[in-house]
C-alpha cells in the first residue's frame, strides 16, 4: 500500500471516529452543568477530565481501526471493522440517552452493550494486529469506569435520570 493511500486511510478513520465524537459532543453541550447538579459517588472524576480523556481515546481508536484497515482492508477485516463502527454508534448514543433524554436505565444498558462491543472489537483487532487490540484497552478501562459511574449516577439521581 502506498504511503499516500495509507495517509488518506488514516485521515478517513480519524474523520469517522471523530464524527462519532462530534455526535456525542452535540449531546454534551450542557453536560458539565448537568453533571455538577447530579449527586455523584466520591470516586467520580471531575467534569474537566472527560474531554481530554475522550479526545485521547478517540485518537487511539482511530489509529487502531487504521492499523486493522491497513493490514487487511475492509473486505479482509469485515467483522472487526463492522464491530468498530457499531461500537462508535453505541458510544455516541450514550451521551444522548444520559445528557439529553436523561434516561439512566437506558444509558446503563447502552454502556453495558458498549463494554461488550469494545471487548469484541479489541479481540477482533488483536487477531489482525496485536497493537490495534492493545490500543482499545484504555478505552475499555475508561468505559468500565463509565458503566460503574452510570449505574451509581442513576441510583443516586432517580428523579433526574428516570426511575
Amino acid at each position: 500500500m502506498s504511503p499516500w493511500k495509507q495517509l488518506v486511510g488514516l485521515l478517513v478513520w480519524l474523520a469517522v471516529t471523530f464524527a462519532a465524537a462530534g455526535v456525542a459532543a452535540a449531546a454534551s453541550v450542557d453536560a458539565a452543568a448537568f453533571y455538577q447538579q447530579l449527586a455523584r459517588p466520591a470516586w467520580a472524576p471531575p467534569a474537566g477530565m472527560f474531554a481530554p480523556v475522550w479526545s485521547a481515546l478517540y485518537l487511539m481508536m482511530a489509529v487502531a481501526a487504521w492499523l486493522v484497515w491497513r493490514e487487511r482492508g475492509l473486505g479482509g477485516a469485515r467483522v472487526a471493522m463492522g464491530l468498530f463502527v457499531i461500537q462508535l454508534v453505541v458510544n455516541a448514543l450514550w451521551s444522548w440517552l444520559f445528557f439529553v433524554w436523561r434516561q439512566g436505565a437506558l444509558a446503563l444498558l447502552d454502556a453495558g452493550a458498549l463494554w461488550i462491543l469494545i471487548v469484541a472489537t479489541a479481540v477482533a483487532f488483536w487477531r489482525v494486529r496485536r497493537l490495534a487490540g492493545m490500543l482499545m484497552l484504555p478505552y475499555l478501562g475508561w468505559v468500565s469506569l463509565a458503566v460503574a459511574l452510570t449505574l451509581a449516577s442513576w441510583q443516586l439521581n432517580p428523579g433526574r435520570l428516570g426511575q
